[in-house]
């Protein structure tokens, strides 16, 4: 389904203070980091990333799936947000990270066809 909010995630240049909170608030299940230092939270529900290595932002944010990740960013540009993670394809998925007008952080993202 296309442009619905399906997936959460936390930056944090402290994993293991964000796990230990994030674990204890709602009993979520943190998996081991990844080689990228990203933690799948809940299952597939979510996730950690490690921002320790690339400036160490923190946020919290929702993602919504779209059809099509760049031509949503120039979307969102024209509306007046800002781009904080330009699109990356990890092979798997591809994202962003945007900041809206009022200064809200959020992600768009669609998987990748096998």
């Amino acid at each position: 389904m296309s442009n619905s909010v399906n997936y959460f995630e936390i930056g944090t240049p402290d994993p293991a203070a964000s796990k230990a909170f994030y674990s204890g608030m709602f009993d979520w299940p943190v998996g081991p980091p990844s080689e990228a230092s990203y933690s799948m939270v809940n299952g597939e529900q979510g996730g950690l990333w490690d921002t320790s290595s690339m400036g160490g932002g923190n946020w919290a944010i929702f993602y919504v799936q779209v059809e099509d990740v760049a031509a949503s960013i120039a979307k969102a540009v024209g509306l007046g947000a800002s781009v904080a993670v330009p699109l990356v394809d990890n092979g798997a998925i591809e994202f962003a990270h945007l900041v809206d007008p009022q200064g809200n952080r959020f992600g768009v993202w669609r998987p990748k066809a096998a």
